[in-house]
């Protein structure tokens, strides 16, 4: 057992020493920094605090102060000027950036707004629709005045209607808890996602890298080649939960120092301030469990190459099972009741994702979730046993990988032993 426990701490101290490991730690870290930090470096680059300068020009001599009103209940970050001049003068005075753009305000032969709007660049559609909105609603009084409503009649008219969406299911999540889990979801999919394709690569390439010197030559002589695999698997397992744990420690204390003004923006809107301890648990189990699933898989299939150069060749259907996974699961954001998504919740190789969607945003029975674990943990262990056969014979071919034909060879080897 000793040869166990050597191989799994030189593989998790390797890794953990290697410089891409390392680079790329430290430039997730950067981004995790950057997400949480976020409100104070746009309030950096923003000269003008955040604030748009639009000029005005106002033709008719009444529209502007409406138009001004409505703007600053849209968009309080949107400052509109009048604007004393000509066209070509203002056209001159957004060239030279003292105006972001330039709206011209104008009457129809119906006596109703008509605006023209000039910018160095338009790509800024959030800024034009609620320039569009605000003067919409300018055109909206003045026609209601035309046709003598009043304001209590256009209020009634512009009242929005009640609508409310009530669950008959017991204990079902109302709307706004529905909102908060399917941001919280959605971020820790990306995690489980991103991380079973990296770490489950990581073990394909050092088997073959393993190969490919021949060093596997001298381990095989001194341990078996199961222990191998799983020491393997169980290293580099250490090595993400190292990683994880780094990026979600520095992503806590950063969140923690810049809580209130992210609690205005997209975190306070998707509920991260107040996660559920069950949907923390839940996702943790279907991580390890999706990273064993994979990386087994990723193990036995590194072991029949004897070049690096086709690892990526060997491990592209098992990259494109985790990519299918998640892509239904992004399916399921929007309709996670669906009965595509419960059924590809219970087929092994989606599971660790879409049963974890579905248990982070509906509220299931709780032998639905079991289920999904007891599948995984069933699903791993046949996997285990038909893949420790296969590395078993696998680690010992060399030459031109032929892809999945080699697998036959490989068994047929580990008869021989």
């Amino acid at each position: 057992m000793n040869s166990f426990w050597i191989i799994l701490f030189h593989t998790y101290i390797n890794k953990l020493k290697t410089k891409s490991f390392i680079i790329t730690t430290l430039l997730t870290v950067l981004i995790v920094l950057a997400l949480t930090n976020l409100n104070n470096i746009i309030d950096i680059f923003d000269k003008d605090g955040g604030k748009e300068n639009i000029a005005v020009l106002d033709e008719t001599g009444q529209l502007y102060e409406p138009f001004k009103k409505q703007v600053k209940l849209i968009n309080k970050d949107i400052k509109l000027s009048p604007f004393e001049g000509s066209v070509d003068n203002a056209e001159k005075a957004v060239e030279e950036g003292r105006y972001q753009g330039i709206v011209l305000l104008a009457m129809n032969e119906e006596n109703l707004p008509l605006a023209t709007y000039k910018a160095m660049s338009i790509a800024d559609s959030s800024m034009f629709t609620d320039l569009n909105t605000s003067l919409q609603q300018v055109k909206t009084m003045l026609a209601a005045s035309q046709i003598q409503l009043t304001a209590a009649q256009l209020e009634k008219l512009y009242e929005p209607v009640s609508f409310e969406k009530i669950a008959l299911e017991k204990n079902a999540k109302t709307e706004e808890e529905l909102n908060q889990a399917r941001g919280l979801v959605y971020v820790l999919l990306f995690i489980i996602y991103f991380s079973v394709i990296m770490y489950a690569n990581m073990i394909a390439m050092e088997v073959a890298t393993e190969k490919s010197s021949r060093v596997m030559e001298i381990l095989i002589s001194s341990v078996s080649p199961i222990k191998q695999m799983f020491a393997k698997i169980i290293g580099i397992g250490m090595l993400s939960l190292t990683q994880l744990a780094v990026f979600l420690s520095v992503g806590y204390f950063s969140f923690k120092q810049n809580m209130e003004s992210l609690k205005e923006g997209f975190m306070g809107v998707y509920g991260f301030g107040d996660i559920p301890f069950e949907t923390i648990l839940y996702a943790v189990i279907f991580f390890i469990l999706g990273y064993f699933l994979y990386a087994t898989l990723a193990a036995f299939l590194g072991s029949l190459v004897s070049r690096i150069e086709d690892v990526q060749q060997m491990i592209t259907p098992m990259t494109l099972l985790v990519v299918a996974g998640f892509m239904i699961a992004m399916f399921g954001l929007g309709k996670p009741d669906a009965s595509f998504i419960t059924v590809t919740s219970f087929i092994p190789f989606f599971t660790p994702m879409i049963m974890f969607l579905r248990v982070g945003m509906l509220t299931i029975p709780i032998w639905e979730a079991l289920l999904g674990i007891a599948i995984l943990v069933a699903t791993i262990t046949i996997l285990a046993i038909f893949g420790a056969r296969v590395y078993r014979g696998g680690v010992l071919m060399y030459g031109q990988s032929n892809s999945f034909k080699d697998i036959k060879k490989a068994l047929q080897l580990t008869k021989k032993e």
